[in-house]
């Protein structure tokens, strides 16, 4: 457990394969995946304890802020075992979120294991060790343990600030020619969104919150529609605003600067005013990624 501290964003590689544990942009999937200069492929640590006393690492992409997740629905063809999501925390406790790391024994010391702790103690493992094409990552049984389930742990240096938003884009709007021709079709979803206090605090339940529907991925354009709305109670500056994902009632926040999953879910966004004592309140989930990654 030592290898993952609380707050910081860590990268996970797998041993054998050299690959890095990715969140595809889908929201929903992960992969392996080559490079490390994204931040789809940085996790942020979240350590929680258990009404059971027991310590479980949680792992949320630097990107979505969903969790990383064990189901019971079989892996697609050609993976091992059972698939692996990324899913929202909405309810305690649960199991599906929660991991222990533990040290293979025999194996090189920054070595882990990560362990699921419902049905069996299922680990998080790679695939694709003989057909190098397959980039898919699963969980499965104890008496299938391998190397492939070893991962090394990289911590990835804080910066001060948060990385620029990606460049604007043209998103393609359901009366696009491209969109009727299903290419590219443009998400819609509903964004719930809550505007924290210079404190940092903010009301938890969502039914109080909120609520826009944006059509589209544009990072940049949600902050200007969500800019607007607040601008109608109060003088806002698209600068001026924080967009931090909840990816659900228990999870952490996380900044949101990418453009949004290709599926229209519903996001949760908590905004917090730049340059209040809210962003010192929230700095421990706003841990920042190192100017290296890209969006």
């Amino acid at each position: 457990m030592d290898q993952f501290q609380d707050g910081q964003h860590v990268w996970l590689r797998s041993r054998v394969r050299g690959k890095y544990l990715y969140a595809r942009g889908d929201g929903e999937s992960v992969r392996l995946r080559e490079g490390r200069a994204s931040l789809k492929a940085a996790w942020a640590v979240h350590r929680h304890v258990g009404i059971d006393g027991v310590e479980y690492v949680l792992l949320h992409s630097a990107a979505y802020g969903r969790y990383l997740a064990a189901t019971d629905d079989r892996a697609p063809l050609h993976l091992c075992g059972y698939r692996v999501v990324l899913q929202n925390y909405d309810q305690d406790p649960m199991e599906a979120i929660r991991w222990q790391a533990v040290n293979p024994p025999g194996a090189a010391e920054d070595d882990v294991l990560l362990r699921q702790v419902r049905h069996g103690h299922r680990y998080l493992r790679a695939n694709g060790k003989i057909q190098r094409w397959i980039r898919g990552v699963s969980v499965d049984d104890p008496q299938n343990i391998t190397t492939m389930m070893h991962w090394v742990v990289e911590p990835i240096p804080a910066m001060q600030g948060l990385p620029p938003l990606p460049p604007p884009t043209r998103d393609r709007h359901p009366g696009d020619l491209s969109v009727w021709l299903g290419f590219s079709p443009a998400s819609i979803r509903t964004i719930r969104y809550v505007r924290a206090d210079d404190d940092g605090d903010y009301p938890e339940l969502e039914e109080v919150w909120y609520a826009l529907h944006f059509t589209g991925r544009s990072v940049h354009r949600l902050r200007g529609l969500l800019r607007d709305e607040l601008a109608k109670d109060d003088h806002v500056a698209a600068a001026d605003l924080i967009m931090c994902v909840r990816a659900g009632r228990h999870g952490r926040l996380t900044p949101l600067v990418v453009n949004l999953p290709h599926h229209g879910d519903t996001f949760q966004i908590v905004l917090i005013m730049n340059g209040t004592p809210g962003v010192q309140t929230a700095s421990r989930f706003l841990s920042c990624i190192p100017p290296c990654l890209q969006p």
